[in-house]
């Protein structure tokens, strides 16, 4: 059966903690061979200088009669504790030997400057600490002989068994901290990696990783520093050119798609405006035992949706138009109903011609200066639901629309249109009398068709002239019903979309105008965005 991750990490700690300790113990030893070559060499060299001062030593060497040396170089062998003593003659041959076959052979002195005499000390070997002393005579002062004393280093294994009892201590006393902490160290893993082993860790990745490539929606995820820590393909695509560890605060998001990720704004379903794209983010705050540690964020691209929404809400511009004109209607056709009942028959055609010539003066003022027909006829309809609210609705002079040849101009029109007028009445409808909107169409002789819209409500906040646009979708107004910021913020995607712009400014009354450039015509510099 396969180890487990933390008995694998056990093992391998212990085996850390074994090698570090040998290691330990063979630098200790190293420094203890290298003081016993210090302190034998000058103890060695003791010896051989005291050999070689022996009266006995030095006459047996001039009378060349050698049977004297072996007794002599055993017993300073023995006294001295030396591992051995050699006797050499004059002509290098050794006279005393640890083994009988070397005796009568050339002693090889190597680099020793001994024939030269002067005493000498070496490590040939690397093990064996060796001194040579020579014996002068005492008449001619010549090199009669000389004396080498050598001791071997301990091994390894003797050096070891050699230290001393509080080394030996500490070194047991770290292998069982070692022991202990590697035990601690690997159950702590185990709690870190939730009793997960490395394939089941792997397995789980991968998973996650397909799980995250699978899903429709974008996934990122936030650290607490509101870093990207998780980014599947789709957040990709809908965010642009954002990379796992980039800063959500210097990345050069939009102000409103930054807000929702770092959690400035908050609630479910948030809307964002990402270039032509809407998305809806949704952000759910990562807590790990009562700390939040990150978050993560869903995106779903929902422009397609608003788009239907937009025109449902369209259509739904339209049934209140039509029941504010049933509403009208109704109440005309009672008073016609009352005063036929009276009698009043001058007084039914009085106010029958009048309210003819007020609805055929409105539809000859828009057909006249509008040509586009769907304009014009968004406009007709907004009188009846602007006298429905008790609003004044009319045309700025000079308003003139004329023909054009770009054939998604006319549904642009009529959602700009549509969305300043219904925003003006709604901005009006509560406002003291008089209530009026004022609506402005040029060109497209410019190349461009401008649009204004100004009404006598209490105008926009200096402060708030961007964010009508730039958070139209999260604004109080905007999420209760009813609410203007969705249409704002359509209308200003509706002519950024073109090439244009949309400001908006206050004069007795907050004015909004529009600038929708032709798609086959250049824009002048003056609507230039």
């Amino acid at each position: 059966m396969a180890r487990t991750l933390a008995r694998q990490f056990l093992v391998w700690q212990l085996a850390v903690v074994v090698l570090l300790l040998g290691a330990v113990a063979v630098v200790a030893v190293v420094q203890q061979n290298a003081a016993f070559r210090e302190t034998q060499g000058r103890r060695v060299l003791s010896v051989a200088e005291d050999v070689a001062s022996m009266i006995a030593v030095r006459e047996s060497l001039e009378r060349r009669h050698f049977d004297p040396l072996p007794g002599l170089a055993t017993s300073a062998r023995n006294i001295s504790g030396a591992d051995e003593v050699v006797i050499v003659d004059s002509d290098g041959i050794a006279r005393t030997a640890d083994d009988p076959a070397l005796v009568g052979t050339r002693y090889d002195l190597g680099d020793s400057t001994a024939l030269q005499g002067r005493s000498w000390t070496g490590n040939p070997d690397g093990r064996t600490v060796i001194a040579h002393v020579p014996v002068m005579s005492q008449e001619t002062q010549s090199l009669i002989g000389i004396v080498a004393v050598s001791a071997q280093a301990p091994s390894l294994l003797d050096g070891l068994a050699a230290a001393p009892g509080p080394t030996v201590a500490l070194l047991g006393v770290a292998l069982v901290l070692g022991v202990v902490g590697s035990l601690l160290l690997a159950r702590h893993v185990r709690r870190q990696t939730l009793g997960l082993e490395p394939a089941e860790i792997v397995e789980l990745v991968q998973r996650r990783e397909a799980m995250l490539l699978g899903v429709k929606e974008g996934v990122v995820g936030l650290d607490r520093a509101h870093r990207v820590t998780l980014l599947n393909q789709a957040a990709r695509d809908l965010l642009g050119p954002i990379e796992v560890g980039a800063d959500v605060a210097t990345a050069g998001l939009d102000e409103r798609l930054r807000d929702v990720l770092i959690g400035a704004s908050v609630g479910e379903d948030q809307l964002v405006l990402r270039g032509s794209t809407v998305l809806v983010l949704n952000r759910m705050p990562v807590v790990v035992h009562g700390e939040q540690v990150g978050a993560v964020v869903t995106l779903r691209d929902r422009t397609e949706l608003a788009t239907l929404e937009h025109r449902l809400d369209a259509s739904r511009h339209v049934t209140d138009t039509l029941r504010a004109q049933t509403h009208e209607f109704t109440n005309r056709l009672h008073t016609i109903a009352g005063l036929t009942e009276l009698g009043e028959h001058d007084e039914v055609r009085r106010f029958v011609a009048d309210i003819v010539a007020g609805s055929d003066q409105w539809r000859r003022d828009v057909t006249a200066r509008v040509a586009d027909a769907a304009a014009a006829a968004l406009l007709v309809a907004k009188a009846s639901l602007a006298t429905e609210r008790n609003v004044e609705l009319r045309l700025v002079p000079g308003t003139t629309l004329g023909a054009h040849h770009d054939p998604a101009l006319s549904a642009d029109l009529v959602t700009v249109v549509g969305n300043l007028v219904d925003n003006a009445l709604d901005a009006v409808a509560a406002g003291v009398p008089p209530r009026w909107v004022e609506i402005g169409i040029e060109g497209p002789d410019s190349g461009a068709v401008r649009v204004t819209v100004r009404d006598s409500g209490p105008g926009v906040a200096s402060e708030l002239a961007e964010e009508v646009f730039r958070h139209g979708f999260t604004t109080k107004a905007a999420d209760e019903p009813g609410g203007r910021g969705l249409g704002l913020a359509l209308t200003r995607q509706v002519c950024l979309r073109r090439g244009g712009s949309i400001t908006v400014h206050n004069d007795s009354g907050a004015v909004f105008t529009a600038v929708l450039p032709l798609v086959d015509a250049p824009i002048d510099a003056e609507v230039a965005v």
